[in-house]
């Protein structure tokens, strides 16, 4: 594992990933950012919009494409994360974890950008969602009216089936059928109810 990442993730915080060759096999674990940043970009500006891929529309956007056809499927190590329930009609933080309270895992896509002032090469992540209104757990969280949404937390024993899958085989692996069961519960902070991780 690496080190020097903070607690929480938000947005442009760095956070560890794991990734696969499809060449070698070797398999990698390292820091990268949290907002993906196309290779094809400017600037890092455009991470501020992608820190979420919906997995529905995830081979047309163009943030996106490349890294789903070059098959850069990785997965976010997290402990828990954070999403806003407004049951109270404020929004409130909840904190997600596995139902057992293992560490865990999240479905991203990643790219590498290099830096046109300073010649840096970044890796940055976005996490992999799909529609949650039937899931017993996530369909419970944002505001009233909007779509219910959850990152894919993949089941442990599918890690090196994602890392190593074609495009057929990722969608298939995105659905709520392939989680594990999750727990929520009222987690109140000063910081922002926006999505985090730890």
């Amino acid at each position: 594992m690496p080190s020097g990442y903070p607690d929480e993730a938000f947005p442009g915080y760095a956070a560890p990933l794991v990734v696969k060759s499809h060449q070698s096999g070797r398999v990698a674990c390292g820091l990268a950012k949290f907002g993906l940043i196309p290779a094809w970009a400017k600037d890092n500006k455009i991470s501020r919009h992608t820190y979420n891929a919906r997995s529905e529309t995830v081979t047309e956007k163009p943030s996106y494409r490349t890294a789903w056809r070059q098959r850069q499927f990785g997965l976010v190590l997290v402990d828990d994360f954070y999403e806003p329930s407004y049951e109270s009609g404020k929004a409130v933080r909840w904190k997600i974890q596995l139902a057992s309270g293992d560490p865990f895992a999240i479905a991203c896509l990643w790219d590498r950008w290099k830096d046109p002032q300073t010649g840096e090469v970044l890796v940055s992540f976005s996490m992999l969602t799909v529609n949650a209104d039937e899931h017993p757990v996530m369909r419970q969280f944002h505001k009233p009216g909007d779509e219910k949404r959850t990152p894919v937390v993949m089941a442990p024993h599918l890690h090196d089936q994602w890392l190593s899958a074609n495009t057929a085989q990722a969608h298939a692996l995105m659905a709520l059928t392939h989680m594990p069961e999750l727990k929520a519960f009222s987690a109140p902070s000063t910081l922002a109810t926006r999505q985090q991780m730890a």
